[in-house]
């Protein structure tokens, strides 16, 4: 059949792609170390180092799943290939559907893994912090912060991540000024890193008595979560405090106590708060160590236009300075501002399927990030 033998060749196709993918991610290497980790557990005393057993067992599991995600693309692709001859060789075109079925699926995987190749940043692995701030726009922002707010916690539940929440600060009428959230998975900064900057909503406003098209925006400061002991001096006078009560979901301690802790570092205005712990001392603790990851990115970057991907923070949260636009009148259109990257299903967008922008910016990325001219509709 014409249809099976076009899938055949489209499929054969991507046999270079899967070769290339089986060198990026260096299966012999990764088998052999599989081969050296396992001798380690079996001596005695492996786990009387306690912190370096752990190490090397998430290392293990690092590279075995690494290893199932081409073994799992190889079995898919042999499997198609000979569902394609099984059905030419019984001429049976009813089988056609499914196998075009097996055959997108595949595309899919084999598009997300070639993606997660791109993210080979020191700390791409690492946990992600995200801060959500209502930017002009008021009551209107505060709404769009809630949207987003809910938009990455339902990518974060797409992709299994683990969500909690560091700090939270109610609107004044509604939605969010506010909110701190960390996201836990494998390459969660990596992937997230992409969404740092500011977003634009152009929508008829539901707080408008006429109903009238209002724009506003939210910036999204995105940090790596570095847990490891950091050698950067902070000077006590750099820093001020503000204790308050904790807002928003949280459990029986919520806006009983003081216990949250917002820190300001005065020279670079850097600012960074937790609310996650019941204790005002871990709080503050929580607090000093996300401002000492954040400050030591910021040392690392030499260079003015380095420091502002690090800070996300930098450009003014409003009209001019977006990173993303998204527009729910007169027509629907996501567009991200870098890359061109758009699409008309705002819906699926906002409910946390942005794998197209984040896989278009690492493509983006790779390609040294090219200058783009967008006109930025209204």
């Amino acid at each position: 059949m014409i249809e099976l033998d076009n899938l055949k060749t489209e499929l054969l196709s991507k046999e270079s792609i899967l070769d290339e993918i089986y060198n990026s991610l260096e299966i012999d290497k990764k088998n052999n170390r599989i081969i050296e980790i396992n001798h380690l557990m079996e001596e005695n005393n492996f786990w009387d180092d306690v912190k370096k057993a752990n190490e090397i067992s998430k290392e293990l599991k690092e590279i075995t799943d690494s290893i199932d995600s081409y073994n799992k693309l190889k079995n898919n692709y042999n499997d198609i290939y000979e569902l394609i001859n099984l059905a030419n060789a019984e001429n049976d075109k009813n089988l056609f559907k499914e196998i075009k079925d097996h055959y997108d699926y595949f595309i899919r995987e084999l598009e997300d893994v070639r993606i997660s190749l791109l993210l080979s940043g020191e700390y791409d692995k690492l946990d992600a912090i995200l801060r959500l701030n209502a930017g002009s726009g008021g009551t209107e922002s505060c709404d769009f912060c809630q949207m987003l707010f809910r938009m990455y916690n339902k990518y974060a539940s797409n992709h299994n991540f683990q969500v909690s929440i560091l700090d939270y600060l109610d609107g004044d009428e509604a939605g969010i000024k506010s909110v701190s959230i960390i996201i836990k998975g494998l390459y969660a900064y990596g992937y997230l890193k992409s969404e740092m900057g500011v977003h634009r909503l152009v929508r008829l406003s539901p707080f408008n008595a006429q109903n009238k098209r209002q724009t506003s925006f939210v910036s999204l400061d995105v940090m790596p979560d570095i847990k490891d002991d950091i050698n950067i001096e902070i000077n006590d006078e750099d820093l001020k405090y503000d204790y308050y009560r904790a807002s928003g979901a949280g459990g029986q301690h919520v806006n009983k106590t003081s216990s949250a802790v917002r820190i300001t570092h005065i020279p670079t205005n850097t600012v960074v708060a937790c609310q996650e712990e019941r204790s005002q001392l871990l709080n503050k603790n929580r607090a000093l160590q996300m401002l000492k990851a954040k400050l030591y990115l910021i040392k690392e970057k030499e260079q003015t236009e380095k420091l502002s991907d690090i800070r996300g923070v930098v450009k003014e949260n409003a009209f001019g300075s977006q990173i993303r636009s998204y527009v729910l009148q007169p027509y629907k259109m996501v567009k991200d501002l870098r890359t061109g990257e758009e699409t008309s299903n705002t819906d699926a967008v906002f409910d946390g399927k942005i794998e197209l922008f984040i896989n278009a910016y690492l493509r983006w990325i790779k390609l040294g990030c090219p200058d783009r001219k967008v006109q930025n509709n209204d």
